[in-house]
């Protein structure tokens, strides 16, 4: 097995924007219009032996709003009836009815350990379908933009023995052979997991293949097991590989007796691993603990600057730390000292003032010191940037937010997450890349012919990542959300975020009747002037708020470049 490579994201400077001053509220009203639907949406409960955060991220948090990224403007989602509805926005103001255009061939009352029914539009022509109880469908459509296309026919099905949630499919021909890939997840009891939560979450990669006969059958079954629910999982367009992101490690599941050693070795593992080294950062410069043996001197130890690389060795020639620094440093007036059992290196920073989120690229194994004094700058500093008031005075003795308090969630949260990328055939990793406090927002399909985007937080920002399976670097910063990071920090009772296919604005959704918009910078037709600063403001970018008219909490929610979509039980929202 070779070693997976580790990787970092690279974030394009030239869609950042160092200037960006923050949000200005907005009170124009947003043209929001409602169906009302025949038949409730199926919700499915939790269960009282569905109580792990899992199950709530899983199947609690589940989206019931599905998007058809094919055909824009097309939205589903199944009633009560076991119908799948279809809603196509052509004109706001002459909005249809939701329209039948399949239903589940399984009465859905019957099975009781059942999941929320689920569907993925893997093609422009196929659809896969869960129903819940164990069933996975292969439905081919026809092309269903035109409305013409009433009937969805069932081309596959097959059941299985534990229920699961579609998360991920794509269709592909190779070599002349039409086959169809999926993701499924469940979340499973483990009877050897006495210390957690006693489940683990298990994802099935199965590719359905269309024999000579013309029936379609499964040809592959793998699955990778893992101690938490991925925030993102989608396959490759060629199935060639598998890109997941998530807060524990995921690997290929293995029958019993190695699941029993594996896990006393992790133990084992655990308990012994400390930091490497420690560091910490001013604004100026950085510093470096390195534990070392007592007996070591001067003579012993090899330190080298270079403008963009450190390197650390000792005496039996063993490289101790060594590669590519965040930035660059002055490497002639950094210094190194031995303390009594430690290695203390200071380097000077090239640019004062920027703060690295990680000392040398890619390499996870330090620790990050911050100091306290700078949470509270850094705190400080991203006051302005939003509030719940209209004209919040930040002079007055009550902040708008307390900042202090928000600091706690904001800093490194989840701090092992990773985007780790299985092979297609052996499933072993081979790129990691280790996310740190880069933390996880959302995932929205910007081209459905690639794979969806995700959406991390840098810092205050939000930026958007598309996988590039085909190229050197696999990940590409193609959008930013300014402050959105920042933004999301305060809303407690957000439940949904999104983002239009073409970046023009983000949105987020709270459990119960509230949709917050945030429009990007667009230039203005008249002057602004900055009164503090006294200088010509170029753009603006705007916050809306949409209140719903609606006491049930929200089930579903999708953004496309004209339209927000907002699901509740009984009723449909259209924001314009």
């Amino acid at each position: 097995m070779e070693a997976a490579a580790n990787c970092s994201l690279r974030v394009k400077r030239q869609l950042l924007d160092p200037n960006f001053e923050g949000y200005k509220l907005s009170l124009e009203p947003l043209a929001c219009y409602q169906v009302g639907l025949e038949s409730p949406v199926a919700e499915i409960k939790l269960r009282d032996d569905q109580y792990t955060l899992d199950h709530v991220r899983a199947f609690g948090m589940y989206n019931y709003l599905h998007l058809d990224s094919w055909y824009q403007d097309n939205v589903y989602y199944v009633d009560q009836l076991g119908r799948v509805m279809n809603l196509s926005v052509t004109l706001d103001t002459a909005l249809k009815k939701p329209k039948e255009v399949f239903r589940l061939p399984t009465d859905l009352t019957a099975c009781d350990n059942r999941l929320c029914a689920s569907l993925h539009f893997t093609s422009s022509t196929w659809v896969t379908l869960s129903d819940g109880t164990g069933t996975l469908y292969l439905i081919q459509t026809g092309q269903r933009g035109d409305g013409s296309c009433e009937k969805w026919d069932i081309v596959f099905s097959e059941e299985f023995e534990i229920p699961f949630v579609i998360v991920h499919s794509i269709s592909f021909l190779q070599l002349d052979v039409h086959s169809v890939d999926v993701l499924l997840l469940r979340i499973e009891k483990d009877e050897l997991d006495i210390q957690g939560s006693g489940f683990h979450v298990s994802l099935e990669w199965v590719t359905v293949a269309k024999k000579g006969d013309q029936r379609y059958e499964i040809s592959k079954r793998r699955v990778l097991q893992g101690k938490s629910v991925p925030h993102y999982a989608a396959i490759e367009p060629n199935g060639d590989g598998l890109m997941v992101i998530s807060y524990k490690p995921y690997t290929l599941a293995q029958n019993d007796e190695n699941k029993l050693e594996e896990s006393e070795k992790e133990k084992d593992e655990e308990n012994k691993k400390e930091p490497l080294y420690y560091w910490k950062q001013t604004e100026d410069d950085l510093t470096i603990t390195l534990h070392i043996n007592k007996e070591l001197t001067k003579e012993d130890i090899q330190v080298h600057f270079s403008p963009d690389y450190l390197r650390v060795a000792v005496k039996d020639a063993s490289v101790v730390l060594e590669g590519a620094l965040f930035s660059s440093i002055d490497h002639e007036s950094s210094t190194w000292i031995i303390n009594e059992k430690s290695l203390d290196i200071s380097l000077i920073k090239k640019e004062e003032g920027l703060l690295w989120p990680e000392l040398i690229i890619g390499d996870s194994r330090g620790e990050f010191i911050m100091d306290p004094a700078q949470s509270s700058a850094v705190a400080e500093r991203l006051m302005h940037l939003t509030s719940e008031e209209m004209n919040p005075d930040p002079n007055k003795e009550n902040p708008p937010c307390n900042a202090q308090e928000l600091e706690e969630c904001d800093i490194f949260l989840e701090d092992s997450t990773s985007l780790c990328r299985f092979d297609g055939n052996s499933l072993n990793i081979t790129h990691v890349v280790n996310l740190g406090s880069n933390q996880y927002l959302f995932s929205t399909v910007v081209d459905p012919k690639e794979m969806p985007c995700f959406c991390l937080r840098h810092d205050v920002d939000a930026l958007l990542w598309q996988p590039r399976p085909d190229q050197q670097d696999k990940w590409e910063h193609i959008s930013t959300f300014n402050a959105l990071g920042y933004v999301q920090a305060s809303k407690r009772d957000k439940k949904f975020m999104a983002c239009a296919p073409d970046h023009s604005y983000s949105a987020l959704c709270e459990c119960l009747r509230r949709v917050f918009i945030y429009r990007q910078p667009t230039p203005l037709s008249t002057v602004l002037y900055n009164r503090k600063e006294g200088r010509q403001v170029g753009q603006v970018a705007k916050q809306l708020v949409a209140t719903l008219e609606t006491h049930d909490p929200v089930l579903g929610f999708q953004a496309t470049n004209e339209r927000l979509f907002v699901l509740t039980t009984k009723v449909l929202f259209i924001i314009k």
